[in-house]
């Protein structure tokens, strides 16, 4: 089965719809954002009052087809990389639509990551206590502050894997005594990237090391080679641990 994403940390992505709207500095160089005024996907428009695109009805058959290929593996879905699955400003019967495809690819792995983890209770298609099996809910934090507020809501979700992107970093990050499942570092690309110190991603290494936790070193700074040393591309086990649970 091939490979349709460029994003090292899964196989696949898909998007159910496309269109979001910035929530936090994180957001400031969005690449989704960049790419839709140069594609038009919806017309160029982004933010709270752009109109969400839902993809086509052969797009959505995609998922089936890679559930079939699957085999013995277990291919890691990214969704949504050019919205959010749990915006509010997206009909609510797409999520329901977007279980379905879930329930209907119980070989696939769907990374379901949102900057507004805020909204699962309001706008999840599933009770908290009800995720599926091959569901795992991340959030993305780009500091401390970020990660202090998000983490409080994931922390409360008993998915089988509860993840982080901490992507791109802005400022240092410790765990503390959060145990989230898995790590994504990665460093912001595009024209006026901001800069982040490599101490920041070896320390949150070191951190995730002692602790068991699995780290996934994406990128540096302007996709600038990683470091021998920082090259670490671990993936969560499927078993939450005891500390995580």
């Amino acid at each position: 089965m091939g490979k349709n994403s460029t994003i090292e940390w899964c196989d696949h992505t898909f998007n159910p719809w496309i269109g979001c709207q910035k929530v936090s500095e994180g957001c400031d160089l969005c690449y989704a954002e960049r790419m839709n005024k140069f594609y038009k996907w919806n017309g160029g428009e982004w933010g709270p009052h752009a109109p969400r695109k839902r993809t086509s009805d052969r797009y959505w058959l995609q998922p089936l087809q890679w559930a079939k290929q699957a085999g013995d593996l277990r291919p890691r879905i990214f969704c949504s990389s050019l919205a959010d699955w749990l915006d509010n400003q997206a009909p609510q019967e797409w999520r329901v639509d977007l279980a379905a495809t879930i329930a209907a690819t119980p070989e696939l792995d769907w990374l379901l990551l949102t900057k507004r983890i805020e909204n699962f209770d309001r706008l999840a298609p599933w009770p908290r206590h009800q995720v599926p099996e091959n569901v795992w809910i991340g959030t993305t934090c780009e500091s401390q502050e970020h990660f202090n507020r998000r983490w409080r809501y994931l922390s409360a979700i008993p998915a089988r894997i509860r993840f982080i992107s901490y992507e791109p970093v802005l400022s240092p990050l410790r765990l503390g005594e959060a145990h989230p499942d898995w790590i994504i570092c990665g460093g912001e690309d595009g024209a006026g990237a901001r800069v982040m110190d490599p101490r920041w991603a070896r320390d949150l290494r070191d951190e995730c090391a002692s602790k068991g936790i699995a780290f996934f070193m994406k990128q540096m700074t302007r996709k600038k080679p990683i470091p021998a040393d920082l090259f670490v591309r671990e993936f969560p086990s499927a078993i939450r641990s005891a500390a995580a649970a």
